[in-house]
Parts: structure tokens; C-alpha cells; sequence
């Protein structure tokens, strides 16, 4: 029998601390209780540079603790490599002890990695064809790993959902730069059985805002999780 090929969603908002992290936590849950967990890759990210490296924002966290659902996440951004390479980079962070790693490609320095041992470094970036590999520092730190991404997110990923109307016409925008894009490109609202397509960015709002954001996700996940098995 062949072996089955796990499906991979990404999660996507404009700071990756407020809606797509919750939506990834939500569905991590869903698919454990359902026993499926092994069949997914789950994953969240930003179209913005605003909360690279910051933790889901704390009304967030209340409401998630609030549901009984975990939630473990650092801020990362879903770019293209244009911007990557302006940009400043985030940290890499993992769980226990790590060696912070940046890696360069054709002369620009592209992201930071975090990595237990010097040989598992080495082995990942000499995959992805990437050269010059620095050990910079080792660190101990009790969080998520967050990395910049390339276009690898668009050729990687099967289903990339996202939060309003601004989010989709970015990601639409940087998709149609990637020659091998696999992914379907969403509104996560549009599995609501509500119907309510936009899920509205609760940052400026309170903690009834939060649990809004909460009951829209866990009705599109558990709709986008029924379609998708």
C-alpha cells in the first residue's frame, strides 16, 4: 500500500498574532481530536513585516486558554524573496538549546535557522542549495521556530487560507511570481456555514472581538476539515 501523503495548510493574516495563529490553533485541535494529526501540516504566517518574532497577542492567548486549546507561536512573514532580502531578519527559535544559523544565496543574506547540532544544519541548508553557512550564536529559548520564508510557501503548501480581502490580494499578488505555485489560495470565511467571508482583525477591538474571531474559525476549520478528508 502506498504511503499517504500528508496535506499541508497555512494559515494567513496581516501580523500573524492575532487571527491565523488562532486559526492554526484551532485546527491543530481539530485534527487531534479526530486522529488525523499525522495526515496534516499545519502552519501559520503574515503578509506583513509588523510582528516578526512577537507571540500571539495575549487577548488572543486568554480566549484559546479560555476553549481549552493550546496555542504555541512565534510571528513569521510569508514573503517573496524580494523583500526578504531588504528586510531585517528575524531570529530563529526552537525549543531547547539551539545554534542560530544564517545562510546566504547568491550573495544575500535570505534567513536565519535554528538547528541542535552543526551536521543537521549543514545537511538542511546544503538541500536547499544554499551556501556560505555561519554559526552565529547558541541560545536557549521555550518557543516555536519562526524562519523567513520564500516563495517555497506558494509550491509547498496545498491550501493557503487567509483572513479578509487584503490579505488574499496580497497573497494573490505574490503567487503570481512563483512559476510553481500548487496552492489554493482562499478566504478561510468562505467555509463558514454562515457565510460571514470576512474574518475582521480583532487588534484594535476587545476581548469579545477575540471570541468572535474563535467561533468564525472553529466553524470554517471544522467545514474545511470535513471537505479536505
Amino acid at each position: 500500500m502506498a504511503e499517504r501523503v500528508p496535506k499541508s495548510v497555512l494559515f494567513v493574516c496581516l501580523g500573524n498574532i492575532c487571527r491565523s495563529p488562532i486559526a492554526e490553533a484551532v485546527f491543530r485541535k481539530l485534527v487531534t481530536d479526530q486522529n488525523v494529526s499525522d495526515n496534516w501540516r499545519i502552519d501559520s504566517a503574515a503578509t506583513s513585516t509588523y510582528e516578526i518574532g512577537n507571540p500571539p497577542d495575549y487577548r488572543g492567548q486568554d480566549c484559546m486558554r479560555k476553549h481549552g486549546i493550546p496555542m504555541n507561536h512565534v510571528a513569521r512573514q510569508l514573503c517573496d524573496s524580494g523583500t526578504m532580502q531588504s528586510a531585517l531578519l528575524p531570529s530563529a527559535l526552537f525549543q531547547g538549546e539551539m545554534l542560530r544559523v544564517v545562510a546566504r544565496s547568491r550573495g544575500s543574506l535570505i534567513f536565519i535557522a535554528g538547528f541542535r547540532t552543526i551536521s543537521q544544519t549543514t545537511a538542511y541548508l546544503s538541500s536547499l542549495l544554499l551556501t556560505d553557512i555561519w554559526v552565529v550564536s547558541s541560545l536557549r529559548l521555550n518557543a516555536t521556530v519562526t524562519i523567513w520564508v520564500t516563495k517555497e510557501d506558494f509550491a509547498t503548501f496545498d491550501y493557503i487560507l487567509c483572513m479578509d480581502e487584503s490579505n488574499l490580494r496580497d497573497l494573490n499578488r505574490k503567487c503570481n511570481q512563483v512559476k510553481n505555485c500548487k496552492a489554493k489560495i482562499e478566504l478561510l470565511g468562505s467555509y463558514d456555514p454562515q457565510r460571514q467571508l470576512t474574518i475582521e482583525d480583532p487588534y484594535y477591538g476587545s476581548d469579545s472581538d477575540f471570541e468572535m474571531v474563535y467561533q468564525q474559525c472553529a466553524r470554517c476549520c471544522r467545514a474545511f476539515l470535513e471537505k479536505a478528508l
